[in-house]
């Protein structure tokens, strides 16, 4: 079958993985309400295209941090990409250095930030938990920077893993031929047996809990990358990330994997978009599947969006081939959405060009209120002036009728 939208890899990857291994990528905390929220909500934003305008050349590139890309889709932190393929996070990083664009490894990666490094040239991320032990993170923050990777996106959402039933049922735990790579060699990198879930246990065990704005500076003092805070769906925390130093933003509910029933990504992004007033870039992650939902993400303010899960399932469908697939599909679809909207370049996209379901009504254009305003004005005029003749025919009536009952 040939495949031809990123959706279509799902189905693929469902049936290649274990089930333990695509249950684990495929789905979200409890309810799985924000899991399907972060799709249907990009259903319910509309476009208003513009006609008539040249957009025989396009282009798509952008400069995230500084660094130039060719597009502004980039690839998403996901773990253990080796439950999904043999060549895993090395398939990754090279398809994203062929597309011109930004790889984020994962702090769970099955491949070490030097390995991953070793794959090629490339603009590369590296996502991080902190942990307990802070030399822990130390040690590997500077590895990455010592690797290449060009900034930080730091986790904040997990101060505890959400509750992933599929996990539980499953017994989730990580392979016995893989381990987490970047903790190979500090006792970090293997993850028990448990009664629910591994990963659970693995996170309650390790992950810092006290983490608070104050580790944002403290990770600035001990390395020289950027610091872009990943996990953000609210005004207030944009304010505090932007306060503290961050130098990017990423709306992100962690693949609806967290905290169910909180907003999807689409939908929470106007509000961080209008607290951070252009003083930080602002990105995405979360939903997108099409380039029509990159398009409106851009329309909302984002600089850029990730992908996550599309990753994960073409890797596991066809390897690196496949992760080169999507991020091309991608780019061809939002290509032809910025043509047939009258976009020639990211910075032409605006938000006049959606319509979403909390706008108020709009207006129309001042010239034809006022042309329409004075039809309406005397059309009142003139219905005034019939009632008026109407009111004063009754009264003659009347008066003629009194008239003729006093002569009888």
């Amino acid at each position: 079958m040939e495949v031809t939208n990123v959706t279509e890899y799902q189905a693929i990857a469902k049936e290649k993985l274990p089930k333990m291994a695509y249950d684990y990528y495929a789905s979200g905390a409890e309810d799985q309400w924000t899991l399907a929220e972060n799709r249907n909500a990009f259903s319910r934003i509309l476009f208003r295209p513009r006609i008539l305008i040249d957009v025989s050349k396009i282009d798509m590139s952008t400069t995230v941090l500084g660094f130039k890309i060719s597009m502004p889709i980039m690839i998403a932190p996901t773990a253990f990409q080796k439950m999904a393929h043999p060549e895993g996070e090395y398939a990754t990083a090279r398809a994203a250095s062929a597309a011109g664009t930004i790889m984020t490894l994962s702090s769970w990666a099955t491949s070490s930030v030097e390995e991953v490094a070793s794959t090629g040239p490339g603009i590369r991320f590296f996502q991080l938990y902190v942990y307990k032990d802070r030399n822990v993170v130390a040690q590997l923050v500077r590895r990455a920077e010592r690797a290449g990777f060009k900034a930080i996106a730091l986790t904040v959402d997990t101060p505890r893993l959400g509750r992933r039933e599929a996990d539980i049922k499953n017994r989730f735990v990580l392979p016995p031929f893989l381990t987490l790579k970047n903790f190979d060699g500090l006792d970090l990198g293997k993850m028990d047996q448990a009664n629910d879930s591994g990963l659970a246990s693995y996170v309650a065990g390790q992950i810092d809990r006290t983490l608070s704005w104050k580790d944002v500076k403290w990770l600035q003092s001990i390395t020289s990358m950027l610091i872009l805070v990943k996990g953000v769906i609210t005004a207030e925390d944009t304010r505090l990330a932007i306060q503290n130093g961050a130098a990017g933003i990423i709306v992100s509910n962690h693949g609806a994997r967290q905290l169910d029933y909180v907003p999807s990504t689409i939908m929470a992004l106007e509000e961080v978009v209008k607290a951070a007033q252009g003083r930080v870039p602002v990105f995405l992650d979360g939903g997108v599947r099409r380039g029509t939902d990159v398009f409106k993400a851009l329309a909302l303010g984002a600089s850029g969006i990730f992908i996550g899960r599309p990753v994960v399932f073409s890797l596991a469908a066809e390897g690196e081939a496949g992760v080169k697939k999507v991020l091309q599909m991608l780019r061809d679809e939002f290509e032809l959405t910025m043509a047939l909207s009258g976009c020639r370049s990211l910075k032409e996209i605006t938000r006049d060009h959606i319509m979403t379901e909390w706008d108020a009504p709009r207006t129309l254009p001042a010239a034809r209120i006022n042309e329409e305003g004075r039809k309406a004005l005397t059309d009142l005029d003139e219905e005034k002036r019939f009632r008026s003749e109407a009111v004063e025919e009754l009264e003659r009536k009347e008066e003629e009728f009194v008239a003729n009952e006093s002569e009888l």
